[in-house]
């Protein structure tokens, strides 16, 4: 029954998708049809069939590996940090960026990732038969991010007509950046994290060609080349220099982001059960209801949808709701303990959805970032879709929880 459930609520996502469409004469079925057949073959690779595990799990084995290396460097300036049996959430899961990010430039530097983003583009633009950039962009985010992503494809963008930019708005919405996977990986199943972040790729594509059909002619779909913002190659070190640099803030903007989150939704939620409580002895309730309560009731009939049972559904759709208004690491900090002890559906659900960048903050980081790229008639345009960019978000994060759920039980 709840796989039936669950193919319902894959339907129902996309009929959402079409519901709000901005021009659902000009949907290319032939297109979405495809990438969701290429999403169901890969939901099931990487899930039920043992080969398609192996990939996954190995692949989070070797990341694994290198934050090993991670950790080296921060026993070496901090011991007492790494010399516990449990590391606290920022050491374990936040410090090791300090290596990614440097890895991930370095690759950069040497024109190693354009090369690999642009030939695994090329072939996603070749199966799904969507416009190359659109394909391209999409494997840019997987690696880079969604802002980074953004910014150094601003040549790209200040060519294209606003609508194709308000697609890639949407596609930003759904990304990950490769940089954070290690902390992912040490927070909640690395398999599940590698699994979803391909499946969030296609998912994108599919959202924003069903809410935003786009038209484009041959003569416009062409890629330029990826441009780093530099007219003088830096020499290599003074640019590891700059990367490590950035890798700290980043951290340290992550940390901040996280505590304030955490705080605030934690006084938010104080205020309410305070409120809830003192209207429920005046008129003789018991009981309290407080902030996860509030956000449950949005997601709850979504969660349902997951094919969850009831009990559990109700707990997903709280956790799924605080991720969106929040971020991912406020959830995941929550569930890290305990996601390995849920029945499996339940952990491939709530571990998919939470692998993206799909919340509030989002929103305000992309729209700064276009408005510093293209002219201000896109950059308005794109605005009065934020609504739109945020329902692309969730229903990529709802779509690949389904896909994911379907084979896992």
């Amino acid at each position: 029954m709840f796989l039936i459930i669950n193919i319902i609520g894959l339907l129902v996502f996309l009929g959402i998708a079409v519901l709000f469409s901005r021009d659902r004469k000009n949907i290319q079925w032939k297109s979405i049809l495809i990438l969701v057949i290429l999403n169901l073959f890969l939901a099931w690779f990487f899930v039920y069939f043992q080969i398609g595990r192996s990939i996954v799990e190995g692949l989070a084995a070797a990341i694994a590996w290198v934050i090993q290396s991670a950790h080296t460097g921060t026993g070496f300036a901090f011991s007492s940090f790494t010399s516990g049996k449990q590391m606290d959430m920022a050491i374990s899961a936040l410090f090791p960026i300090l290596l990614v990010v440097p890895l991930f430039d370095v690759l950069m530097y040497f024109n190693i990732l354009p090369k690999i983003i642009g030939g695994i583009g090329w072939v996603l633009a070749k199966i799904t038969r969507q416009p190359k950039f659109e394909s391209f962009f999409g494997i840019e985010m997987m690696f880079l991010g969604n802002t980074e992503a953004l910014a150094v494809s601003n040549e790209q963008l200040k060519r294209m007509k606003e609508t194709r930019v308000l697609t890639l708005a949407m596609m930003s919405m759904s990304s990950i950046s490769g940089a954070i996977v290690g902390a992912y990986v040490q927070m909640i199943p690395g398999e599940l994290v590698l699994t979803a972040i391909p499946l969030n790729i296609i998912n994108a594509i599919i959202v924003s060609s069903i809410l935003n059909p786009v038209t484009v002619e041959e003569r416009e779909d062409v890629i330029y080349s990826i441009n780093n913002g530099e007219t003088e190659r830096q020499p290599f070190f003074s640019f590891l220099g700059d990367s490590v640099l950035n890798a700290g803030k980043l951290v340290l903007i992550i940390i901040a982001f996280v505590i304030s989150f955490v705080a605030l939704a934690d006084l938010l939620d104080r205020f309410i059960n305070l409120i809830t409580g003192l209207v429920g002895g005046w008129i003789g309730l018991k009981g309290s209801f407080g902030l996860n309560q509030i956000l449950g009731v949005f997601m709850y009939p979504f969660a349902l949808l997951l094919g969850l049972p009831w009990g559990e559904a109700w707990i997903v759709a709280q956790q799924m709701a605080k991720k969106i208004v929040t971020n991912e690491f406020v959830v995941m900090g929550e569930i890290t303990k305990v996601v390995k002890s849920y029945s499996p559906h339940r952990q491939a659900v709530i571990s998919t959805f939470l692998v993206s960048f799909a919340n509030f903050s989002t929103i305000g980081m992309i729209v700064g970032t276009l408005k510093g790229i293209v002219d201000k008639k896109t950059s308005d345009f794109v605005s009065k879709y934020v609504p739109m960019m945020l329902l692309a978000g969730i229903l990529v994060s709802l779509l690949t929880a389904a896909f994911v759920g379907l084979f896992a039980w």
